[in-house]
């Protein structure tokens, strides 16, 4: 399983996180999401057939894009 923790600036709130979250969850293969707002983070726990790029693009797609 990988875990990584991505920087997203745009996530101010509980309901940022709560919005990655669900929307990360509907991705086959993720396991695990937890956000920070205070961090402006979230650290997701996956394996395949998730990849990092998915990750990166489902985030993107909502409106949260990592750095």
């Amino acid at each position: 399983m990988k875990r990584q923790t991505f920087q997203v600036p745009n996530i101010s709130c509980g309901h940022c996180v709560r919005t990655i979250e669900r929307e990360l969850q509907a991705l086959e293969g993720v396991r695990r999401i937890a956000g920070d707002p205070g961090g402006k983070s979230v650290t997701v726990e996956w394996e395949a057939p998730a990849d990092e790029e998915t990750i990166r693009a489902r985030l993107r797609a909502i409106g949260y894009p990592p750095t």
